[in-house]
């Protein structure tokens, strides 16, 4: 059985790679391009759900199998921005300093006659108290650029949290156990 034509909506390289750790390469990389603001009073796991569905359905439908997915990093249910400015990067990581937050990463595969499957992971998130030196170095590294809350796992930051309860890989920004699901119950072959 051949294995079904696969593009991912996401230009992100973290979830490129995450990808590829299932053993599977996309046939294409389109990046979905959406508005991504927050409805008014929006819960972050409805959002999160929301923006997977939407850059899934934005991808054309020549594309086969479509995999979308979006991260959320929440204050109880204040949604963080995908920080864009060394402010924005330091309320955020001033916000989460030394409290628990909560990462949201949903996962959606649309299939080629346009019906979606979709998941949505859940972390929790313990940063230690930072000290305004330890924000400081972390914003002189430039990894809070375009990362929901201020902070990516896979860098720097890992130092700083003192634990996680969920996916690592949710975290990062696909959660590979709801990916590889989804997935397998769409024809994908994973070992």
């Amino acid at each position: 059985m051949s294995t079904p034509h696969l593009t991912l909506a996401s230009a992100s390289p973290r979830r490129r790679d995450l990808i590829e750790r299932l053993g599977l390469t996309p046939d294409a990389i389109t990046p979905a391009d959406i508005d991504e603001t927050p409805l008014k009073d929006e819960r972050p796991r409805d959002y999160a759900l929301r923006m997977g569905r939407e850059k899934a359905e934005a991808v054309g439908a020549s594309a086969g199998f479509v995999l979308a997915g979006d991260t959320v990093v929440a204050a109880g249910r204040r949604i963080l921005p995908k920080t864009e400015t060394e402010v924005e990067a330091h309320k955020c990581l001033t916000l989460l300093s030394g409290r628990r937050h909560t990462v949201l990463s949903s996962v959606v595969l649309r299939a080629p006659d346009g019906t979606l499957r979709e998941r949505l992971n859940e972390n929790i998130v313990r940063f230690k108290s930072l000290s305004h030196e330890e924000i400081a170095h972390y914003l002189a590294s430039d990894e809070w650029r375009g990362k929901a809350g201020g902070y990516a796992i896979q860098g720097a930051a890992e130092g700083l949290i003192q634990w996680i309860k969920g996916s690592h890989s949710g975290v990062m920004g696909l959660p590979l156990y709801e990916t590889r699901a989804l997935l397998k119950s769409a024809g994908f072959q994973i070992g």
